[in-house]
């Protein structure tokens, strides 16, 4: 269900299973209270979310004040964050930004839309990992609701297993928070961590993740502002 990454007096810091939900799901625990009652916690607060099939970073505050402050840095975009994802398909740009409105549409799905009111915001670059498979590695500057699902499907690359937005089937969604950056109490903290599960996930995929994007701050990523 879950890994613990690092801890503090103030936050803790997990990479959270793929097919696992964030909050009570129908019969299951949610991750949230499962997590208090296995560390016997006083409290513990959701800073932020993965979508159930994501598996990777999550951050939890272990007080009200930390809580506070995490969560205004996400509402504020001053977190940085990193996802990897793998596609059968070959997307149109092999580097690019995504910028666009996004909008409800069926069984719960979203779609983007050409307007720029409020947009969501993606960077991203590819590169092949295989024959038939395309590694990405993607920086959402937004934290919109399904937005990088729903970019690599604008781009004609929707993700390997999300078939809510046209993925090929496999044995899960190939979407991982690989990286998270924010500050607290005047110190930054930066976090990475690759993905265990999934077929696609191995040795192979690692290393190619490792000569491609390594250190992901340290590419020139595509500049979004002319899009």
């Amino acid at each position: 269900m879950y890994q613990i990454i690092d801890q503090t007096e103030d936050f803790l810091v997990i990479n959270k299973s793929q097919g696992i939900s964030v909050h009570k799901d129908q019969n299951e625990t949610g991750l949230t209270m499962q997590l208090k009652d296995d560390l016997k916690l006083e409290a513990l607060f959701l800073v932020h979310r993965l979508d159930k099939v994501t598996s990777g970073i999550l951050v939890f505050a272990k007080h009200a004040q930390a809580a506070s402050i995490l969560s205004a840095q996400f509402r504020e975009r001053q977190v940085t964050k990193y996802y990897l994802a793998i596609s059968a398909r070959k997307p149109r740009r092999k580097q690019g930004a995504i910028v666009g409105d996004m909008a409800k549409a069926r069984r719960g799905s979203w779609k983007l839309l050409s307007s720029k009111e409020n947009p969501a915001k993606t960077q991203f670059f590819s590169t092949s990992l295989m024959p038939g498979f395309r590694l990405f590695i993607i920086k959402p500057c937004t934290g919109k609701t399904h937005q990088i699902r729903v970019a690599l499907k604008s781009e004609g690359a929707p993700i390997l297993g999300d078939q809510l937005y046209g993925g090929v089937a496999s044995d899960r969604v190939y979407l991982h928070a690989f990286g998270l950056g924010f500050s607290y109490d005047d110190q930054q903290y930066h976090y990475q961590c690759l993905p265990d599960e999934g077929e696609l996930f191995g040795d192979d995929f690692k290393r190619v993740v490792n000569d491609f994007c390594g250190c992901p701050a340290d590419l020139k990523w595509p500049n979004i502002t002319n899009n």
